[in-house]
């Protein structure tokens, strides 16, 4: 499991939440099988599928899908195995994905419903304007870096998957909101945490599970009861960009996708938006 972790990191450069996912997901299934992952076959990976059914969304069951073809993979390049049993299995079919999106209205009803009181709300309201303002992941807002907040310019840097960086323009709100966090912001518990934008009150970085349990209970405190995540704001963040007339490419650059098929699943514009256009423009109209 630790040369699995190594192929994946090192040789595939995938980023570390994938890889914890993977190395979990491949442990998991050696766990059911209680036998040599090298001779299983594709029966004993659907039943695998199978027991897991019945918790996990269809989109969970492919991912699981493609963790364990990616560890079989690896046990072929090792020698271990001449074929990957998962080529036998069909991935479900997951049809388009468009997660909850927030409208302007309650996005801003979140925002305005913390308290710029104590440095906790003061934290919180610069990660939401960051989220939302930006469109970050949740593990870019979680690992944002003082020194790549440039206000004078109006930008930050961001790493992204990959270690891929991208410059993403701020606005007034979230450097206004994030430079009242720094005044109160804790001293670092260690030296190689000074430079990290969000801190927990114990002078260490954010985790993402903390951010998420964050934004959904500042949602409901302000009345919105959609099943929201931080990528919300960042789906929300897109979408209200399209609607309001920016170039898809722009939104692709700016969200850090590398196609721009996978920015017109995350920024969906309902249907009047999409007559209106079409209507407008279209030369026999």
């Amino acid at each position: 499991m630790d040369l699995y972790s190594y192929h994946l990191s090192i040789e595939r450069q995938l980023s570390p939440n994938t890889v914890a996912s993977y190395g979990a997901e491949a442990a998991a299934f050696r766990e059911f099988l209680g036998g040599n992952p090298a001779t299983c076959s594709a029966d004993d990976v659907d039943a695998y599928l199978r027991s897991r059914s019945k918790d996990l969304s269809k989109r969970s069951q492919a991912h699981v899908l493609s963790a364990l073809r990616s560890y079989f993979d690896f046990l072929i390049l090792e020698g271990e195995r001449k074929d990957n049993p998962c080529d036998m299995l069909e991935a479900p079919k997951l049809g388009r994905y468009l997660p909850e999106v927030l409208s302007v209205e309650e996005v801003t009803a979140i925002l305005e419903s913390v308290p710029a009181v104590k440095p906790g709300d003061l934290r919180d309201r610069a990660i939401l304007e960051v989220l939302y303002g930006c469109g970050l992941r949740v593990s870019e807002a979680c690992g944002l870096l003082i020194s790549h907040v440039y206000a004078k310019e109006g930008f930050v840097r961001i790493v992204g998957k990959g270690d891929k960086e991208r410059l993403v323009p701020i606005g007034t709100p979230a450097l206004e909101a994030l430079a009242a966090w720094l005044e109160v912001r804790p001293e670092p518990a260690a030296p190689e945490f000074s430079d990290y934008a969000f801190l927990n009150l114990r002078g260490r970085p954010l985790s993402r599970v903390s951010v998420f349990n964050m934004v959904k209970d500042r949602a409901m405190l302000a009345g919105v009861h959609k099943e929201i995540s931080p990528h919300t704001f960042r789906h929300s963040f897109a979408t209200h960009l399209v609607e309001n007339g920016a170039d898809l490419r722009v939104v692709q650059e700016m969200l850090g996708h590398e196609s721009i098929l996978t920015t017109e699943i995350y920024t969906h514009i309902d249907s009047r938006t999409w007559q209106k256009e079409v209507l407008e423009h279209h030369p026999r109209r």
